[in-house]
């Protein structure tokens, strides 16, 4: 079966993918968003990553193992709920991430691994403490690890300034 497409669309191996870091703050709505609006209007993808980052809690090994079903089940939650949004906003399923570990250092693995990431979309914190800790060890010490464009986007825009600029 030969796979059509429309003339000029590449291929799915081709297609920009727009990563795009899940938690649970305020400004993934805003990343997640902007994500989308490029994604549509570029011919690309959204990607999703959801990192469940390791309980210090090894005292019991059972309550361990229920905690980490725990955030397993949440996690897969999470990203159904936000595949809704995408879809809704793109008319297309994301492709989903989880990983276990550290936030930083699992999102680093990831993109070596997928060389269909091309663009990564953070949201910055609305709070006068700077723009989160994601951001601040990927525009500084981690820099150099990054092998695709940083998009920042501000935590305090409006979907209005998002669709503006989209």
């Amino acid at each position: 079966m030969t796979e059509e497409r429309s003339a000029g669309a590449p291929p799915e191996a081709e297609r920009r993918m727009f990563l795009v870091v899940v938690d649970e703050s305020e400004e993934l709505h805003v990343a997640l968003r902007f994500a989308c609006r490029r994604a549509q209007r570029t011919g690309g993808r959204v990607a999703l990553l959801y990192v469940m980052e390791p309980s210090d809690f090894a005292h019991w090994m059972a309550v361990k193992k229920v905690m980490e079903e725990e955030q397993r089940t949440a996690a897969e939650e999470r990203l159904q709920s936000l595949s809704s949004m995408v879809m809704e906003w793109t008319g297309e399923m994301p492709v989903l991430f989880i990983r276990d570990g550290s936030r930083r250092d699992e999102l680093l693995r990831l993109m070596d691994e997928e060389p269909a990431i091309s663009i990564l979309v953070l949201g910055a914190a609305r709070t006068p403490g700077g723009p989160g800790p994601l951001i601040s060890a990927l525009t500084g010490k981690y820099s150099e690890a990054l092998h695709v464009p940083l998009t920042i986007v501000p935590g305090t825009l409006s979907k209005e300034e998002i669709d503006a600029l989209t």
